[in-house]
């Protein structure tokens, strides 16, 4: 019988403009929660995630939140090469695809922060791996109830995932699933996978707006970031 792991499919570093979460404690924070891989998935970028696999190869799997200019996000794990944002949801799928990357959307139904709309995302269900299906960042529960009642619909699988932007966030939301070590195993066994965490307070959202305030103001004029 496989190992079961808990991961962690959906976190930032400070490479996301809305985050000051250092590297080394990000890790250390998702390993005292119990969180056994984390895929690390900065907006629009993979630096973050590249320098966590760095220090922690057998733990991180290098992720990516692509922002599209559709307007929702793809949340893509084993990414092998950036795709920049703002490209059309096509364009990106398709530059994922050709990675063999795993392939889920970002909060799906949660239209305040980037959701995706309804006649794009049944287009969707026959090109993506999963769907996000619980997000702890969701401001109401209907909104993961959502994606998950999407998810059963069409049958996708679902992914979970903290979205963390602060160190307290870490492992609040986990895949319990078999162990696997690449997109490929990731696709044949994440059906199995059984979710479990909770909702973040509503009031977490203002630490991202002090993180891209802080970004934008204070670094910017010490020429630190």
């Amino acid at each position: 019988m496989n190992k079961k792991i808990s991961v962690d499919f959906h976190c930032h570093t400070v490479y996301s403009p809305d985050s000051l979460n250092d590297i080394e404690h990000l890790i250390k924070a998702s390993k005292a929660r119990g969180i056994e891989r984390l895929v690390i998935t900065d907006h629009n970028t993979i630096r973050g995630a590249l320098l966590a696999q760095q220090a922690a190869p057998e733990y991180v799997i290098v992720g990516e939140e692509i922002e599209t200019s559709d307007g929702g996000e793809i949340l893509a794990a084993f990414v092998k090469e950036e795709v920049p944002g703002r490209l059309s949801y096509k364009e990106a799928m398709n530059r994922l695809k050709e990675q063999g990357t795993f392939i889920s959307l970002s909060h799906p139904f949660d239209y305040q922060r980037k959701g995706w709309q309804p006649e794009v995302l049944q287009d969707l269900a026959d090109v993506v791996d999963a769907i996000e299906i619980f997000n702890s960042r969701a401001m109401h529960p209907r909104i993961n109830q959502q994606a998950e009642l999407f998810a059963e619909r069409f049958n996708l699988a679902g992914t979970a995932g903290s979205d963390a932007h602060t160190l307290r966030e870490a492992g609040r939301a986990r895949l319990i699933l078999p162990e696997f070590s690449n997109a490929n195993e990731l696709r044949n066994i994440v059906k199995e996978g059984i979710v479990t965490g909770v909702l973040s307070s509503p009031w977490i959202r203002f630490s991202s707006r002090w993180a891209v305030w802080y970004k934008h103001i204070v670094r910017k004029k010490l020429g630190v970031f």
